[in-house]
């Protein structure tokens, strides 16, 4: 599996304050990756260090095989939003992507190109001659993500990106980010949840400095083995488990049933439904997996 980002024993401290305690973490190329966390889970302080603000006390970062950051080797290729970012007030939004982009060593018309189209994505074509300082909040943001997205780099880190948008253009946003799957390496930070659950592909668990869970996301959120059914009435629990001994049955105001490794969601259903159906129950809905959501809360005890 070719890496876009590996993490090995990462420490980090400010004073007595330990935010990362050993972090290991890969992240494979091409995808985009949730980072989840609690307020305190050094999230922020891995957004530092893998972009080069901060220096580990422990441990060792790779980007895209080339070791640490480094602004000779990775200049063009790793790009990053910090959760707190400024922009000039005072340049116009074109000017401040085509200088962003010129840094990049683009020709002035190709960032000037460079710089249409990452406003086009950002659904801020119609701003590109107002200065920073007219933008609300949440254009600004807009802006830093169009930044973020300049020229054709391999890993992109957006620490909350979201934060302070309308859903309107959370949604555009989160297609945006979609579309970059296979393209490049997105590492986004947000604390909602959900919206991590429809844009990412990839998810990476965090608590106290350390990793605690990591995997594509449909096997975090268990979609091939795992199956919800909402029912009007209630089933026989231990009859159910007789007549189905190679699966997991749990009530919890719904029946959760989980297969083994190898028995997915088809042949799951396969068996369970007719038993269902024979006990004269009405199946109100089927589930597939958790939800993000469910499956940080359950991973926490």
């Amino acid at each position: 599996m070719s890496l876009a980002l590996r993490l090995s024993g990462v420490k980090k401290a400010y004073g007595s304050n330990r935010a990362l305690v050993g972090l290991d973490l890969e992240i494979p190329r091409g995808v985009v990756c949730g980072l989840v966390g609690p307020n305190g889970a050094g999230k922020t302080t891995t957004f530092g260090i893998v972009g080069g603000v901060l220096k580990p006390d422990e441990g060792s970062v790779d980007l895209l095989g080339l070791g640490p950051f480094d602004p000779v080797k990775h200049g063009g290729r790793v790009t990053l939003l910090p959760q707190d970012c400024e922009l000039n007030p005072h340049t116009s939004v074109m000017d401040l992507l085509v200088f962003y982009a010129r840094l990049q060593g683009m020709s002035r018309e190709g960032a000037r190109r460079e710089a249409e189209r990452c406003l086009e994505l950002v659904d801020l074509g119609d701003r590109r001659a107002q200065r920073i300082k007219q933008l609300s909040h949440g254009m600004r943001r807009r802006v830093a993500v169009a930044q973020a997205l300049l020229g054709d780099p391999e890993l992109v880190l957006l620490d909350e990106p979201t934060s302070g948008l309308d859903p309107d253009q959370v949604v555009r946003l989160r297609d945006v980010f979609r579309a970059q799957r296979g393209q490049r390496t997105l590492l986004i930070s947000s604390h909602i949840l959900s919206e991590l659950e429809a844009a990412c592909d990839f998810v990476v668990m965090m608590e106290l400095g350390r990793r605690v869970l990591q995997g594509s996301m449909d096997e975090v959120t268990r979609v091939g083995h795992r199956v919800t059914y909402l029912l009007r009435g209630q089933p026989d629990l231990e009859t159910l488990r007789t007549k189905l001994p190679d699966l997991h049955l749990e009530l919890d105001g719904s029946l959760v049933v989980q297969g083994p490794p190898g028995v997915d969601v088809g042949a799951i259903n396969g068996a369970v439904l007719p038993l269902l159906l024979a006990e004269g129950l009405e199946v109100l809905e089927v589930r597939r997996g958790q939800s993000l959501e469910q499956r940080w809360l359950e991973q926490r005890g």
